[in-house]
C-alpha cells in the first residue's frame, strides 16, 4: 500500500504540533509582563474609588469618593476579573480550575476590556462636559493602570506555540487564541447541577443589570461583557459549561426557565419588563425561522408575513371594537386560529414555491412578505373589501383575561407588583418554552434529521429516497405555524397593529431582516443561538436610540465583523463549525503529541 506524499492535492493536513516557540505581542519578559498587569490592574481598581469628575451633571454621580457608582463598576468589575484571572495563571491550589484552557489569551482580553471601558469613560465625560479638564485624579489613575495592564498583556506569551513571524498584527491575533480545554474531572451529579443553577443566576444578573442601565453605562457594560465572555471562553469555562448543559438537559431546561421567570421581580420599571416580552416574541419568532433556515437551509426573506397572519387573525377574534368581525374569541381559541391561520397561508405559499432553491425561493418569499403587507394596507373598504381597516390597522384591542386573571392590570405576588407588561412577559415565556420544546423534538426527530439532509445536500438525500418537497414543506408549514403562534400574542400586547410593522427592514425589529440575522448571528441550528441573537438585536437598537440614523450603518458593520471572524455565530453548531473552518489546523497540546510521521486530519476531517 502506497502512502501519499505531502504534494498530494488531497493529502490530509499535517496535524500542527508544538514544535514552534510561544510569541508574545511586545517584547518583554513574562514575569515583568505579568507584574505590569497585576499593578496595572490594581491601579485601575484602586481608581474606581476616587471620583472621576466634579460635577453629577454625567449620567451616574461619579463624585463621590470611597463609593464607585455607574461606569466605575464596570471597570472595577474588569479589573477585579483580571486579577483574579492573573493570579489563577500561577496555578494556585483552588484557583487552577479557572484556567482549563488559555492562560494567557483571557488575561489580554479582560485588560482590552477594561482599557475599553474606561477610554470610553473618559472620553464620554469629556464629550459630555466639555473637556478633559473636567476629569479628576481617580479616572485618570484607572486610566493609566488600565493602559499599564493591556501593555502587560501584550507582552504575555501566546498560549500556543507558532512559527516565527515579525507581524505584529498576527503575533496579535495568534496572543488571543487559546488550546482547547482537556477534558475535565467527572464530578457528583449534584455539584454539576449545582454549577448549572449558579450559571443561570448570574446570567439573570448580568442580563436584568444590562437592561436595566442607562445608556452610557449600557455601552461601557456592552464593551465589558464582549470581551469578558469572550475571555470566558478561551479560558475553557464556557466549553465545560456547554458539556454540562448537554449532559444534564432537562435541568438546563427548567433552569434557563425559572431564572427567565424571575426576570419581572428584578425589574422596578415597566418599560424594562415590557422590552423583556418584545424580546421574548422576536425570540421566539426567530426559533420558528431558525427551523425553516438552520435545519432545512431555505432561505426565506418574507417570515415575518406569518407573525402578521397570525397577529391580524387574533385581533380580528379579539372582540376589538374597530374589528370587522363581530366576534370575540377566548384566548385559547384566537391562539390556535392565528396559528391555523399562519399554518394554511405557510402551505399555500410553500407549495407552489418550494421546488426552487437557493436564491429564486428567496426572491419569491420577499416577494410574499411584501405581497402581504400591501395586501393588509389595501383591504381598507376603498382598495379592497373592508376587513384590516388598511393603513389604520386594528387599534384598541383587548386585554386578556385568563382563569380570572386580567393580564392588563396590576397584581401582587409575594410582595412584589407585576404590571401589564411582566403578565404579558410570564405568558410569553410559557409560549416561548412550548416553542423550544416543539423545536427540539421536531430537530431530533426522524424528519428533523431529514431536514438536515436536505440542507447538506439535496440531491444526495434525495437519492436516498426522502421527498425534498414534502419535508420543505413541512418545514415550512412549522416555522409558519410557530410564527403565528407568537403573533396572537404580540396583538395584545401591542395594542395595535398596522401592516408597516412588518416591513422587509426598518430599525424597529421584529422585522424579516432582524430576524434572518439574529439567526445567523446566534447561530442555526441551535435553540440557544436565535434566543441569544434576538435579545442582543432587540436590546441594543432599544438601548441606543439616540443613534438615530446610524443604527442600520452600524448593524451592518457589526455583521461584517462576526461574518469574518465567527461566521457560525455566537453558539456555533458543530456542523458549522467544522464547515467554516475548516481550513483550521488542529492545535495539538504538548500531552498530545502526534509520533514523528504521522499524518493528522483537519476540523473538518475530525
Amino acid at each position: 500500500m502506497t502512502t501519499k506524499t505531502p504534494s498530494t492535492p488531497d493529502t490530509p493536513r499535517l496535524a500542527k504540533t508544538t514544535t514552534g516557540t510561544p510569541v508574545s505581542t511586545l517584547p518583554l519578559p513574562e514575569n515583568i509582563a505579568r507584574a505590569l498587569v497585576l499593578i496595572g490592574a490594581t491601579t485601575a481598581l484602586i481608581g474606581t474609588f476616587l471620583a472621576w469628575t466634579w460635577t453629577t451633571d454625567f449620567p451616574g454621580d461619579l463624585t463621590v469618593t470611597g463609593y464607585p457608582g455607574g461606569l466605575q463598576l464596570i471597570t472595577l468589575t474588569g479589573a477585579a476579573l483580571t486579577l483574579l484571572f492573573t493570579t489563577a495563571g500561577y496555578r494556585p491550589p483552588g484557583l487552577g480550575w479557572l484556567l482549563p484552557g488559555g492562560t494567557n489569551s483571557p488575561v489580554l482580553l479582560l485588560t482590552l476590556g477594561v482599557l475599553g471601558s474606561t477610554g470610553y469613560t473618559m472620553g464620554a465625560i469629556s464629550d459630555h462636559l466639555g473637556g478633559i479638564v473636567n476629569l479628576e485624579p481617580g479616572a485618570w489613575i484607572s486610566g493609566i493602570g488600565a493602559l499599564t495592564a493591556a501593555i502587560g498583556a501584550l507582552g504575555l506569551p501566546s498560549d500556543t506555540p507558532d512559527t516565527e513571524t515579525t507581524n505584529p498584527w498576527q503575533r496579535l491575533r495568534h496572543s488571543l487564541k487559546a488550546p482547547p480545554p482537556p477534558p475535565a474531572k467527572q464530578l457528583p451529579a449534584a455539584v454539576e447541577i449545582l454549577i448549572i443553577a449558579a450559571s443561570f443566576g448570574i446570567g439573570l444578573y448580568v442580563f436584568a443589570y444590562g437592561i436595566d442601565a442607562y445608556t452610557e453605562l449600557f455601552i461601557g457594560f456592552l464593551i465589558t461583557t464582549g470581551f469578558g465572555a469572550t475571555a470566558l471562553h478561551r479560558a475553557g469555562l464556557i466549553p465545560r459549561l456547554n458539556t454540562l448543559t448537554a449532559k444534564h438537559r432537562n435541568v438546563t431546561f427548567t433552569a434557563a426557565i425559572v431564572a427567565a421567570a424571575l426576570f419581572p421581580f428584578t425589574q422596578d420599571s415597566s418599560a424594562y419588563a415590557l422590552i423583556g416580552v418584545n424580546i421574548l416574541i422576536f425570540a421566539t419568532v426567530a426559533l420558528g425561522l431558525n427551523v425553516v433556515v438552520g435545519l432545512a437551509g431555505l432561505l426565506d426573506l418574507g417570515y415575518v408575513a406569518f407573525l402578521g397572519v397570525g397577529a391580524y387573525t387574533a385581533a380580528l377574534v379579539s372582540g376589538s371594537p374597530a374589528s370587522t368581525f363581530d366576534v370575540k374569541f377566548p384566548f385559547w381559541a384566537a391562539v390556535l386560529t392565528g396559528a391555523a391561520a399562519s399554518l394554511v397561508f405557510g402551505i399555500v405559499i410553500g407549495a407552489p414555491t418550494l421546488r426552487l432553491r437557493g436564491d429564486y425561493l428567496a426572491i419569491v418569499t420577499l416577494g410574499f412578505g411584501e405581497i402581504f403587507r400591501i395586501t393588509m394596507n389595501n383591504l381598507n373598504g376603498s382598495a379592497g373589501p373592508d376587513l384590516t381597516n388598511g393603513a389604520q390597522g386594528i387599534p384598541n384591542i383587548p386585554d386578556l383575561e385568563l382563569f380570572g386573571w386580567n393580564l392588563g392590570v396590576e397584581h401582587d405576588v409575594l410582595g412584589f407588583t407585576l404590571s401589564r407588561p411582566a403578565n404579558y412577559y410570564l405568558l410569553m415565556l410559557l409560549f416561548t418554552a412550548v416553542v423550544v420544546l416543539v423545536f427540539r423534538r421536531s430537530g431530533e426527530s426522524r424528519i428533523g434529521r431529514a431536514w438536515v439532509a436536505i440542507r447538506e445536500d439535496e440531491t444526495a438525500a434525495t437519492a436516498m429516497g426522502i421527498n425534498g418537497f414534502r419535508v420543505k414543506l413541512i418545514a415550512f408549514a412549522l416555522g409558519a405555524t410557530l410564527a403565528g403562534f407568537a403573533g396572537s400574542v404580540q396583538a395584545h400586547v401591542s395594542y395595535s397593529i398596522t401592516p408597516e410593522q412588518y416591513l422587509f427592514a426598518n430599525t424597529v425589529p421584529p422585522n424579516s431582516a432582524f430576524l434572518l440575522a439574529a439567526v445567523i448571528l446566534g447561530g442555526m441550528g441551535t435553540i440557544s443561538g436565535p434566543l441569544i441573537g434576538a435579545a442582543l438585536l432587540y436590546l441594543i437598537p432599544a438601548k441606543l436610540q439616540f443613534l438615530e440614523d446610524y443604527q442600520l450603518l452600524l448593524f451592518g458593520l457589526a455583521l461584517i465583523l462576526l461574518m469574518r471572524f465567527r461566521p457560525e455565530g455566537l453558539v456555533a453548531n458543530k456542523r458549522a463549525q467544522l464547515e467554516y473552518h475548516e481550513t483550521d489546523q488542529l492545535d495539538v497540546p504538548d500531552q498530545q503529541k502526534l509520533p514523528e510521521g504521522t499524518v493528522g486530519v483537519s476540523k473538518a476531517g475530525a
